[in-house]
């Protein structure tokens, strides 16, 4: 049987910033197939903080989206109801970045959506 050492609570994670630009706080950076949301700015080379769980406002494309529907990270950082952007001229699908669950009705009016991440 496999063993596991505690390590941290899990709310946050350190995360280094392996690009050459500071990451801001709130910024939303994808984790392979999950978001996580800067809780600091994070230089270049150092480690910081990582909010992979919570609710959060989040910028969102001009659609209505139910509460309780399935949310993605489009390729232009914003929240979406569809897991993948149709190619060009039959082209393969770009997907979508799951980003959680919208937390309450948002209009297509609104700008953002309320999101709980990665659940």
């Amino acid at each position: 049987m496999g063993k596991a050492t505690y390590w941290q609570r899990g709310e946050t994670i350190d995360f280094k910033n392996e690009t050459g630009a500071k990451i801001e706080a709130n910024t939303i950076i994808t984790l392979g197939s999950r978001v996580g949301i800067a809780g600091t700015d994070i230089n270049p080379g150092e480690v910081g903080s990582l909010h992979v769980t919570g609710v959060f406002k989040m910028d969102k494309i001009a659609e209505e989206i139910a509460a309780g529907s399935d949310v993605y990270l489009d390729p232009s950082g914003k929240i979406t109801k569809a897991a993948s952007t149709p190619g060009e001229e039959e082209g393969p699908e770009t997907p979508h970045v799951k980003a959680g669950f919208a937390a309450e009705k948002a209009e297509t009016s609104d700008t953002y959506a309320i999101v709980k991440i990665n659940a």
